[in-house]
């Protein structure tokens, strides 16, 4: 008896140091998502690890979330038969390589969510510490804060730990939802908590100068907060959501005003302001590559080969459609194209249910729309944060086919109770 009582608080510490370092581990790997300065990064490395290791000892994969495995495979399958049209490998398999990573990668955040949906509120905060810590690198590197800063921009633009400052502003869209759905709903008190980091993100994407982070930012607030009015009954939540939203947008009209007073700061966001740049429009332009490289796809439903566009032509295709099409086939085209519109689709279906995971769908789900939206002015096949979000989505639809599955046999019963005097009614004829 004595031994029993030993061995059951011995096996539950375990368990909970087990919890702890898994939980740790991960928040590690969302940290060095962060800084991605060259191929293969160190978060790539950490993680291939990281994903090895889970799986070797209990990594399960929710049934829910096989369309999102096998689509992604599929994707990759088409992009090995892409390589095979071409006639120099050179840097394709390593490549492939990352691509076949970061599928793994979304199918491993959402399994591990969908088994502990605690890990969402891990994720978000160690994204939000890794979106300042990289926006702190990329605002001093813009304002020459100390000697070497420099290497935190591009193109006299902000770019943190990043290899280009169109990756790291949609990389901070995330996180600065997240502090603004906080923002929107926690209580009064937290509020200066939470402007500092936002403010600090904000300005991050400011000074990226990327036009399709700005979009990002602008219409995944404006679905966040669509949403919000949308979930409650509330008459006084729904005029606190306006009122917070007058209050954000002018202190954000201020501070944006003050910023471009700042030497040099004017000139840069009034070129990046134009919708329309002198390399969008050229004889070979960003706009005339699509034309050129959608009459390729019909001729090469193979592909061309991943990044044999951009070797052609003088640049990338800069739309994902596209890139699917020159690099994946008609196979990772279609595969791609049915996993958006499959997380579109089931994420839609539970985004406003009352649930404990659902403001971390919420925010990943009006992220996601917004990085796609941007997919078709840019490529985001190798964005780290774009497999994440599919992950953390995917992760909230196995948690409610979960959660209905558990209901079934609680919503059958009062039928078998109801039917039951039925067959037992006596006859007294």
């Amino acid at each position: 008896m004595s031994a029993i009582s030993h061995d059951l608080p011995h096996a539950a510490v375990n368990a909970k140091l087990i919890t702890l370092i898994s939980s740790g581990a991960v928040v590690v790997g969302i940290l060095l998502s962060g800084f991605v300065i060259s191929e293969p990064a160190p978060y790539e490395i950490y993680m291939a690890g990281l994903i090895a290791v889970w799986a070797l000892f209990g990594l399960r994969i929710s049934r829910a979330a096989t369309p999102l495995l096998v689509l992604l495979v599929a994707m990759n399958i088409g992009g090995m038969i892409s390589m095979t049209q071409m006639a120099n490998l050179a840097n394709t398999p390593l490549y492939l390589a990352v691509s076949l990573f970061l599928a793994f990668s979304a199918v491993f955040f959402a399994s591990i969510t969908a088994m502990q949906p605690n890990l969402y509120r891990l994720i978000f905060i160690a994204y939000v510490v890794s979106a300042v810590a990289t926006s702190l690198l990329g605002i001093a590197g813009y304002f020459h804060a100390f000697p070497g800063a420099e290497m935190f921009t591009k193109y006299d633009r902000a770019a943190g730990a990043f290899q280009d400052p169109n990756v790291f502003g949609p990389f901070l869209v995330l996180p600065g939802i997240y502090l603004l759905y906080l923002l929107l709903t926690g209580p009064i008190s937290r509020m200066p908590l939470l402007a500092i980091p936002l403010l600090i993100i904000t300005a991050g994407i400011f000074f990226s100068f990327s036009r399709g982070a700005w979009g990002m930012f602008a219409v995944s607030a404006v679905l966040l907060t669509g949403c919000l009015f949308l979930q409650s009954n509330s008459g006084m939540f729904r005029l606190r959501v306006v009122i917070m939203t007058i209050a954000a947008l002018s202190l954000l009209a201020i501070a944006i005003i003050v910023i471009l007073h700042l030497p040099g700061v004017a000139e840069m966001f009034s070129n990046r302001a134009h919708l329309e740049q002198s390399y969008d429009t050229a004889r070979l332009g960003r706009f005339a590559r699509y034309t050129i490289g959608f009459q390729m796809a019909m001729e090469h439903p193979f592909g061309i080969g991943p990044l044999v566009f951009g070797t052609r032509f003088g640049e990338d295709t800069h739309d994902i459609w596209l890139k699917m099409l020159m690099d994946y086939g008609w196979l990772g085209f279609v595969s791609f194209l049915t996993l958006v519109l499959w997380t579109l689709a089931a994420g839609f279906r539970i985004l406003l249910r009352d649930r404990p995971w659902q403001p971390y769908l919420l925010c990943a789900y009006v992220a996601f729309i917004g990085n796609i939206g941007l997919g078709t002015f840019i490529d985001i096949d190798h964005w780290r944060h774009v497999y994440l979000l599919l992950g953390l989505i995917w992760g909230a639809i196995a948690l409610e086919y979960r959660h209905q599955r558990r209901l079934r046999p609680a919503l059958q019963r009062p039928r078998a109770i109801v039917s039951t005097p039925v067959q037992q009614t006596p006859n007294f004829g």
